[in-house]
């Protein structure tokens, strides 16, 4: 509990002087709302609506340079590889701090870099997965009523402009990287992971989004 006061402790000092630096003493400066629209974009082209992924942030701007940001999402996922069908869904929330990288105080237009930690849980299904057997020569196998959970972390960049009175527009770019690679009970592992994407140990990704700040 100690720890933890010293944690938030110091956390206040370090905005508090950030403040003084950008010479504002208001902490909060407003929060904005996101909505990603290059994702549905992105995964139409690729997988021709065969995978779905849906996602809003929210970020509040704290002494004129912390951005706090939630994201929250959901995706959906039909996909076929060698002979076998999977079907998943399910949701997914991110939560980290952006920081601006320009050392201009009052202004919503800015570049960002920072941190991530992701996590998704989801229900999917293998059907059909042809398995090599000496006696029974090819029979398939099912996977049905899987539930996964997945967490990552992300390195991001990006910017952000208003671009009328509270609309804002801009874009991320991010590197993920997979914490929960295998599975220790030896059960079937999800093909798509709702916010990260295929399943690999490192992987990228990009929004564009559209945001109104209140």
């Amino acid at each position: 509990m100690n720890k933890l006061l010293l944690i938030l402790s110091l956390c206040c000092l370090a905005l508090c002087a950030s403040a003084r630096e950008y010479g504002d003493s208001t902490i909060y400066q407003g929060m904005s709302l996101k909505l990603d629209i290059a994702n549905p974009i992105l995964e139409l082209a690729r997988s021709k609506g065969k995978v779905q992924d849906y996602e809003a942030a929210l970020n509040v701007r704290l002494a004129n340079r912390f951005y706090p940001t939630l994201e929250l999402g959901y995706a959906i996922a039909e996909l076929s590889a060698d002979g076998g069908h999977y079907n998943g869904q399910g949701g997914f929330a991110r939560l980290g701090m952006d920081l601006s990288a320009l050392k201009k105080g009052k202004t919503d237009n800015c570049l960002m870099v920072g941190l991530r930690v992701g996590g998704a849980y989801q229900g999917f299904q293998i059907t059909d997965v042809p398995v090599y057997d000496a006696y029974w020569e090819m029979p398939n196998t099912n996977y049905f009523n899987q539930h996964k959970f997945d967490c990552w972390g992300e390195v991001v960049a990006g910017c952000q402009v208003q671009i009328w009175k509270g609309f804002q527009m801009g874009w991320y770019v991010r590197l993920k990287f997979l914490f929960t690679r295998t599975d220790k009970q030896g059960d079937a592992l999800p093909a798509y992971l709702p916010g990260f994407g295929y399943r690999n140990d490192t992987n990228w990704g990009i929004n564009y989004f559209l945001g109104y700040k209140f």
